[in-house]
């Protein structure tokens, strides 16, 4: 079907007036209106009320960013599998009881009901309603691999990574298959619901060597882009230097890091999109207007077709209004 939204548009590869514009962690604590809306509310809890989390949701609205993602976290999959988790300052989500065993896999739901992530789908359904198709809707997973190392409590500590895999290769290829297993049951549902667009996040699957990204990464975005239809489907992987693994997967869209030369990647796989890769350094510390350069040097290099400009990573807490509102401006121009 038609679709009347930019983005939308340029995920599919269509013809487009100008690059689409959006960034990850655009609702963040960078911003002080959402601040303002968290209140200091611990994580989970905020997730949970689902008026306040569509509020803060819709905070980059008033910047006139080209869609609107969804605030969650990617351990919101796990918990509703089974694993409740904690946000530790300085350590992000911290598992209640982190999975080491074949024991421990018995107590996720490889399959959880609509009902246990309800808050995400009521979410969905109520920032739709609040924007009433003015803007596309991103609902996202983390992918297996980084929402794995969460589980057994490592996070991107790669090291314990690596000491947990040889020690215990059996019940990781089996918490990997599981996550991949729930997170493709998770997007369909939310595309069911109503999300204009998927994003598949792996945020520590780019520290991996080749060997271990075919190995832990792929063959799990694979499935889990093959088993959701119906949207475009976009592919993070941070700062991932395998790019020629990342566009064999299905992905519709691939998100590139500054590792990466937008223009060169663009003529090595002309059948994909492309999203990035403004670098979220020159965002965080730097001018309006180095902020405005680097805007402009990426969307030369993107020629303004099959692609969607964006961040190689999130907006980081630091982040100046003036510099977001650079970033926008300067996309839009």
């Amino acid at each position: 079907m038609a679709s009347p939204h930019l983005l939308v548009r340029a995920a599919r590869g269509e013809p487009v007036e100008r690059a689409p514009v959006w960034a990850m962690r655009q609702a963040g604590r960078w911003d002080p209106e959402f601040r303002r809306v968290r209140d200091g509310a611990e994580f989970f809890a905020f997730s949970a009320d689902v008026k306040k989390s569509a509020e803060a949701t819709l905070c980059p609205r008033r910047f006139g960013v080209d869609a609107i993602i969804l605030f969650y976290d990617i351990t919101t999959l796990p918990l509703a599998m089974g694993l409740p988790f904690e946000l530790k300052p300085g350590r992000g989500p911290m598992p209640d009881r982190p999975i080491h065993t074949h024991a421990d896999l018995q107590r996720l739901n490889p399959t959880p009901p609509p009902q246990s992530y309800q808050y995400i789908r009521d979410l969905l359904h109520e920032v739709k309603a609040r924007l009433a198709g003015e803007l596309p809707v991103i609902a996202f997973a983390g992918a297996p691999f980084t929402v794995a190392t969460y589980c057994i409590g490592t996070g991107k500590d790669m090291s314990a990574t690596r000491d947990f895999i040889a020690k215990q290769p059996d019940v990781w290829d089996r918490l990997l298959k599981t996550l991949s297993h729930a997170t493709a049951g998770f997007l369909n549902q939310l595309v069911s619901d109503g999300a204009d667009v998927v994003q598949l996040f792996d945020s520590w699957a780019g520290l991996l060597t080749e060997e271990e990204y075919r190995r832990f990464a792929q063959p799990y975005h694979s499935h889990i882009l093959g088993a959701v239809t119906g949207v475009p489907r976009i592919l993070f992987v941070k700062e991932c230097p395998h790019l020629g693994l990342m566009a064999t997967t299905g992905a519709d869209v691939v998100s590139l890091g500054v590792q990466h030369d937008l223009a060169a990647a663009q003529a090595a796989y002309p059948h994909l999109v492309f999203q990035g890769n403004v670098d979220e350094e020159v965002l965080r510390t730097g001018t309006p207007s180095q902020v405005e350069a680097a805007v402009k040097a990426c969307k030369a290099a993107g020629g303004g077709q099959r692609h969607i400009l964006n961040l190689n990573h999130g907006v980081g807490k630091e982040t100046p209004v003036a510099n977001f509102e650079a970033y926008i401006r300067a996309a839009k121009g």
